[in-house]
């Protein structure tokens, strides 16, 4: 059983290192902030009670002359090679646009503009597209926007107090209300919930939002951008949560396909192709692959310079750099042990291998699970989700139960699991503390759209989403996962035993505890 979301060739072929949903930020402070500044670090005497730091909180010390070369040097990579000639490609059944974009690294924009195209949703089979060559340009920036730990919802996080900022802005987004879930949220809430759900810097979002709208300093906003608040306008991402949530899926696609591998290019929508310049880490390039998305390449360079975004995320919260936890994961890194997550002598299915648990960008670090009978769809089960180690349940709610394992209060410290599509009937409530093995709740197809009845399970770590078929595979009572880099497919192996994911139930996918 799965989720049904749309995910970018590029991706698809490759694996990722996490991605899941949290429903909120974590925890923040209750002092108020001055506004536009972050609380101080702790080493400040005049910061009193707001300076509490979590113990794996370290705040590395600023050097002027090296603050954009470290920390998080990146390793040097191979240049990709670029196609320079056009491809002549006959559209086949089931082709869509977008899918022969990706595969030929083009957009789809310069696709339709040589072929005279009028919509990207309507293709005929048997026609031959002409497939341009990008255009090539020299590499982009060398420059640092900023270090991961200030890309994901990481340890730094809850030394940031969200609500009490854009109080004290002043700015156009405090008049925001949009409903979702059927629930009306306003601004703060709603940077927040984006926050949470895509493991995103809430600093980040806002700091995006000023750059593009000036929605924090402005009280006017211009018409252009009232119904599109980042000024990316394509109809369905209308309002600032639907705006918010593409912007952290890009930031995401950035972030995890650099951890996985990926070399570039960046693709611009008039065709010229831009390879990422040297020794970048994966939150500058998170931060340089939504704003490819956003501007043509000259204007691009721009924003993505020393001179253009980070001047503004500065100017709101001081140098991102001076908040950096290095490394954000250590080392010596390895997962705690974990079990299955279901109860004993029940056998259930394997049913979906690594793959993407929120939207398009945060990397395969979920693994799917669907209760034992015949029927399929999203039915009733009376089966039990339960806890595949002990931990402090943060949240629970919209279909996710959030546990923090070191059970410190913060989403953004240590090791946090996420099991997504738990029915509200029975789930346990934020607060309690659970064993291993504790019941949690039914599985459903709650918190988003589903196939069918399952949990799905993720791990992250200091905010990063671990991926399933990476360095630090899932080890769920001796079963390890793995991947052949196409998402969904997978495999759990135990000694001389291995299963395969299947949207199914057969000898092949059967496991129990």
């Amino acid at each position: 059983m799965r989720s049904r979301r749309t995910a970018l060739a590029s991706v698809i072929r490759i694996a990722a290192v996490g991605g899941l949903l949290a429903l909120e930020a974590c925890a923040f402070s209750n002092t108020p902030l001055e506004p536009w500044r972050p609380i101080k670090s702790r080493d400040d005497a005049s910061t009193g009670p707001t300076a509490t730091a979590h113990p794996l909180v370290t705040l590395l010390p600023v050097d002027g002359n090296s603050l954009h070369r470290t920390p998080t040097p990146d390793p040097a990579r191979e240049t990709p090679v670029i196609r320079s000639e056009p491809i002549y490609y006959v559209v086949q059944r089931g082709d869509t646009l977008q899918e022969i974009a990706d595969i030929y690294q083009i957009t789809v924009d310069a696709i339709m503009a040589v072929n005279d195209l009028a919509s990207p949703n309507i293709l005929h089979v048997g026609t031959t597209l002409v497939v341009p060559a990008p255009d090539l340009q020299v590499p982009g920036p060398t420059y640092k926007i900023l270090p991961d730990s200030e890309l994901v919802l990481g340890p730094a996080s809850h030394l940031f107090d969200l609500h009490a900022s854009i109080m004290l802005s002043r700015g156009a987004l405090l008049d925001i209300r949009e409903e979702i879930d059927e629930r009306i949220y306003n601004g703060a809430e709603i940077v927040e919930l984006v926050a949470g759900r895509y493991s995103v810097n809430p600093r980040l979002l806002l700091a995006i939002l000023e750059y593009q709208g000036r929605w924090l300093t402005k009280e006017e906003i211009r018409s252009s951008i009232q119904l599109y608040p980042l000024d990316y306008q394509e109809q369905g991402f209308e309002g600032l949560f639907n705006q918010l949530s593409w912007a952290a899926d890009q930031l995401n696609m950035g972030y995890y396909l650099w951890h996985a591998g990926w070399e570039g290019p960046f693709l611009f929508s008039n065709g010229v192709a831009i390879n990422p310049g040297e020794g970048l880490n994966a939150g500058t390039v998170g931060v340089q692959y939504l704003f490819s998305q956003l501007y043509l390449a000259d204007e691009w360079r721009e924003v993505v310079s020393g001179h253009g975004f980070h001047t503004t995320f500065s100017k709101l919260f001081e140098d991102p750099f001076s908040r950096a936890i290095e490394p954000l994961l250590p080392p010596n890194l390895a997962q705690l042990p974990l079990q299955l997550p279901f109860e004993p002598n029940r056998t259930w299915a394997y049913t979906g291998g690594p793959h993407n648990a929120w939207g398009d960008g945060a990397g395969w670090a979920a693994l799917d699970f669907a209760p034992p009978g015949f029927s399929s769809g999203c039915v009733t089960s009376y089966e039990w989700v339960v806890a595949v180690a002990s931990g402090l349940v943060l949240r629970a709610e919209g279909g996710a139960v959030i546990q923090d394992l070191d059970s410190d209060g913060y989403e953004g410290t240590g090791w946090v699991i996420l099991y997504m599509h738990v029915e509200e009937r029975d789930r346990v409530q934020a607060g309690t503390y659970l064993r291993a093995g504790d019941r949690i709740g039914h599985p459903s197809c709650e918190g988003g759209r589903s196939t069918g009845t399952h949990v799905h399970l993720a791990r992250k770590y200091n905010g990063q989403w671990i991926s399933a078929d990476g360095s630090i595979p899932f080890n769920l009572d001796g079963w390890i996962s793995g991947g052949w880099g196409n998402e969904y497919e997978g495999t759990l192996s135990r000694g001389n035993v291995t299963l395969h994911a299947c949207e199914c139930r057969a000898p092949t996918n059967r496991i129990s505890r």
